[in-house]
């Protein structure tokens, strides 16, 4: 049997596993020894007062067909020779897009205007340290996209742009702390962030994707009203 209960606790109970699998219990009709496991699914914090206060939504499992479902692993397969999408992109979209064609069986060619995430740091730097901007590597552009560097909070909770859940299950696989799966303001972490998109891309490569950094995508290859390819700026095609 699966319950849904909403429990309101102080800082401390909400942070022990014991307050909260007893409470729990308790607003689901069960006895402890009938639990075989609770999983938090929406954690927030009323701090409107003085007495802060954890909102927890938590899903209770008891009986004998109540195991909880952990998370789905990234369905990696070879796709080094099947047929190819070009994505134009490094950055979140263009990484998860990359990520569900090869679920499809599809091999994505990653362009990305900007270096990789690692070389993207220094050049960061320069910015601050000698006022120097390179116009292809910095905040912005660059492998793993704008907010790389600048922040790593994930706003959305929209239910009509794709799925949301899975997004952030592919993220705690690559690295991500599993409490964005349940924090009503989830935050990657600008620490963990780098570390997270390396780990994509070594997904991605594994998988028999390609990444072409350092390559800015100035135009199409249209023929009719097909897009064929890309070109970049040194006029090199994909297609």
């Amino acid at each position: 049997m699966v319950k849904q209960v909403q429990i309101n606790l102080s800082p401390a109970a909400a942070a022990d596993e014991a307050s909260i699998r007893k409470i729990s219990a308790s607003l689901a009709g069960v006895e402890q020894s009938e639990i075989c496991s609770v999983r938090v699914l929406k954690r927030s914090v009323d701090a409107r007062k003085k007495n802060i206060r954890v909102n927890l939504t938590v899903e209770v499992h008891s009986g004998e067909e109540s195991a909880i479902q952990g998370i789905s692993p990234f369905q990696s397969t070879d796709v080094s020779l099947k047929r190819e999408v070009i994505i134009v992109g490094a950055g979140p979209a263009g990484l998860f897009a990359a990520l569900r064609l090869i679920e499809l069986g599809i091999r994505p060619v990653i362009i990305e205007r900007g270096r990789d995430v690692s070389s993207r740091k220094k050049d960061i730097a320069k910015i601050s340290r000698e006022q120097t901007v390179d116009p292809d590597s910095n905040y912005c552009f660059g492998e793993g996209g704008a907010g790389t560097y600048s922040d790593g909070k994930l706003y959305t909770r929209s239910k009509k742009r794709g799925d949301n859940a899975r997004v952030l299950e592919l993220l705690c696989i690559h690295g991500a702390n599993e409490n964005i799966l349940y924090e009503a303001h989830p935050h990657l972490g600008t620490d963990k962030l780098p570390g997270i998109i390396s780990n994509l891309r070594k997904s991605i490569i594994d998988s028999g994707g390609q990444f072409i950094l350092e390559k800015r995508v100035t135009d199409f290859l249209i023929e009719g009203d097909i897009i064929k390819g890309v070109i970049t700026s040194d006029n090199e095609k994909f297609q």
